[in-house]
């Protein structure tokens, strides 16, 4: 038996084209759909990318602020550094009011000073001292030439007195004071001499116990000196 289509060919056309637009419609939605959800996951990481270049810019402006503040403490620590290393040379390591305190204690009434003089002078290679916990007050000898050889950094204070006394004896005892007193050392008498000195009417002087006495007129002999020493403010390293 011998079948037989009924059917046009055109008609036949027709649904073969219909089918391949719809697949090709199916194909673009499938693509479409595609691109849309690529589209979303790349729109995602682009926002994901964004918001952590944003972050990285405000720790790196906050990485520049440190570094910049850094730089600045370390600056004035360097500063600070060098300051200190100034006023460590400058140190003089005494303290004036203890040192004249003492030597007012140790003058008596029968001892008047004409001159106090305190001499930086630098260690010797074998005279390094060590560290002394005393205070830091510079004190100069008169003239304006040692003020400006003064030496700074470590160095010993050599003290100058000058004066008279009622006789050698009194002399003698002061050296003997200063050398039992913790304050001074190397004590040593360079001048000794009798000196007449003539004084007027009601003539008062200051002694170096701090008291006023009078002298009447007439011609004294006295024992001019001059007493040389060592702030002991430092320890030499053996």
């Amino acid at each position: 038996m011998k079948e037989i289509d009924f059917l046009p060919e055109w008609y036949k056309n027709g649904r073969r084209r219909q089918l391949r637009y719809s697949t090709q419609y199916i194909a673009l939605v499938c693509m479409f759909s595609v691109m849309m959800v690529w589209n979303f996951i790349s729109l995602n990481s682009v926002s994901k990318a964004t918001a952590k270049l944003a972050q990285m810019a405000a720790e790196q402006s906050e990485v520049q602020i440190a570094s910049k503040e850094f730089t600045k403490i370390k600056n004035e620590l360097a500063e600070l550094q060098n300051k200190t290393h100034i006023l460590g040379e400058i140190d003089s390591r005494i303290n004036v009011a203890e040192v004249l305190a003492e030597m007012s204690f140790l003058i008596n009434e029968k001892v008047v000073l004409s001159k106090l003089e305190f001499i930086g002078e630098r260690f010797s290679d074998k005279q390094q001292p060590k560290k002394s916990s005393s205070s830091a007050i510079r004190v100069v000898g008169a003239g304006t030439d040692k003020r400006q050889n003064l030496p700074l950094g470590n160095v010993c204070f050599k003290v100058l007195i000058n004066g008279i006394a009622a006789d050698a004896g009194d002399v003698a005892a002061l050296v003997c004071k200063l050398e039992d007193s913790p304050y001074f050392c190397r004590v040593y008498l360079s001048i000794s001499r009798n000196k007449t000195i003539r004084t007027s009417g009601n003539s008062v002087i200051n002694s170096g116990a701090g008291t006023r006495t009078a002298l009447t007129a007439g011609n004294f002999n006295v024992s001019e000196f001059e007493i040389g020493c060592y702030l002991a403010n430092y320890r030499v390293e053996n």
